[in-house]
């Protein structure tokens, strides 16, 4: 897939998690809302990837 194309459907996919819920909540329920928006589109999701610097 084309990363441009990558990248609209993840903007897309956290600006309906976005307008869908409220505001206040903690940082992890959006980030679970998205990863579900993003799994039930087809993607393989890993959060919180450790990575070496």
């Amino acid at each position: 897939m084309a990363l441009n194309k990558l990248s609209e459907i993840i903007i897309a996919a956290a600006i309906e998690v976005h307008r869908n819920i409220v505001p206040g909540l903690l940082e992890s329920v959006y980030q679970k809302c998205l990863v579900y928006k993003l799994e039930s589109k087809g993607f393989a999701v890993a959060t919180e990837v450790n990575l070496p610097i």
